[in-house]
């Protein structure tokens, strides 16, 4: 199951207490205070990892808290300091605070670790407050509380290309014969309710990662079909592949398939209309000519870049490929 979305409470561990203790051995005259500091408490932290690529995990639990530290003992024994917890996400996950929505940190590199709640301070014996003038002080500290907060995480799927386009578009088909992803192909709506993501090799030694958006709707970012749950994934993608089905099954004006799903982009985030994007028209092998013509003047009217392709007979794959990575930078053999 894919879960991009989830909400988790963090507790630091408390610091130990000081202890009040005095030296009270046969043949130590004057011995004087003893008592030892209380150990820190353990720490939370956030750290990557590519062997996630959900966080499914947060569904089963939520509560996260590092042990405290142990209280001083005599002899000026310090406690010891509490395990730290550290809690393992996907790459590409962002942590906000509940409280006031405040990005904390984006973890969009393998291995990063962030501090997530620092664990409490232990609190000094009466041996750290000996002086001249105060040789037997009962004074001792408590340990300070650890951190605690509410924190979101939302995941946002790295990839290098994001494909986009209505419900039925041809999206699935495309990732499975460009890559190794095997995502549920189906000839009705929805058929793909979570992302897909596919490595697609070019040349011996280079490739790139394909996303495979779900399909939008015209309303998608007010919650319409899907809504906007998977439009931040969008965000993270380098370039967009904007698949239109120009097949008779297909919607009956291609143009206006374009406009209205890069206006979605849009008013979800304005960034993302500047971000480049390759219109592809799919099913050329079953392609109504008109509706190819119409999508094909636009692009040139529009000065926007325009492919077509068959995944079933894998007309125009090569030349997609080559305009992909055109625009990546990607080096071949």
């Amino acid at each position: 199951m894919f879960v991009d979305h989830a909400k988790i409470y963090v507790r630091a561990g408390e610091g130990g207490n000081g202890c009040v203790a005095f030296r009270r051995e046969k043949y130590v005259p004057r011995g004087g205070p003893s008592g030892g500091d209380g150990g820190n408490g353990g720490s939370i932290y956030f750290r990557s990892t590519p062997h996630l690529n959900t966080l499914l995990p947060f569904k089963y639990r939520q509560h996260f808290k590092a042990g405290r530290g142990a209280h001083g003992s005599g002899g000026k024994r310090h406690g010891k300091d509490g395990a730290d917890l550290v809690i393992e996400v996907p790459v590409g996950t962002q942590v906000y605070n509940e409280a006031n929505g405040q990005l904390l940190f984006d973890l969009d590199k393998d291995g990063q670790v962030e501090l997530a709640a620092k664990g409490g301070h232990g609190g000094r014996g009466n041996a750290a407050f000996a002086t001249a003038t105060n040789q037997a002080p009962r004074k001792f500290e408590c340990g300070q509380p650890g951190e605690e907060a509410t924190l979101i995480l939302e995941l946002k799927i790295l990839a290098d290309v994001g494909i986009v386009g209505y419900p039925n578009a041809g999206k699935s088909t495309l990732i499975s014969v460009m890559s190794s992803a095997k995502p549920k192909i189906a000839g009705y709506p929805f058929t793909t309710l979570t992302p897909n993501l596919g490595a697609v090799s070019y040349g011996e030694y280079s490739s790139f990662v394909v996303a495979d958006i779900p399909g939008l709707i015209e309303g998608a970012h007010n919650g319409s079909g899907l809504g906007y749950q998977f439009l931040r994934h969008v965000e993270r993608t380098r370039l967009l592949v904007h698949l239109v089905d120009v097949s008779d099954s297909g919607e009956k004006d291609p143009v206006r398939a374009v406009e209205t799903i890069r206006k979605e982009l849009q008013l979800y985030n304005a960034a993302l209309r500047e971000k480049p994007e390759i219109i592809t028209a799919s099913k050329i092998d079953v392609a109504n000519p008109g509706k190819l013509k119409r999508l094909y003047l636009y692009c040139q009217r529009e000065r926007l870049l325009f492919q077509k392709v068959s995944a079933v007979t894998g007309e125009g794959m090569k030349e997609l490929k080559d305009a992909v990575v055109q625009h990546l930078g990607v080096k071949g053999d």
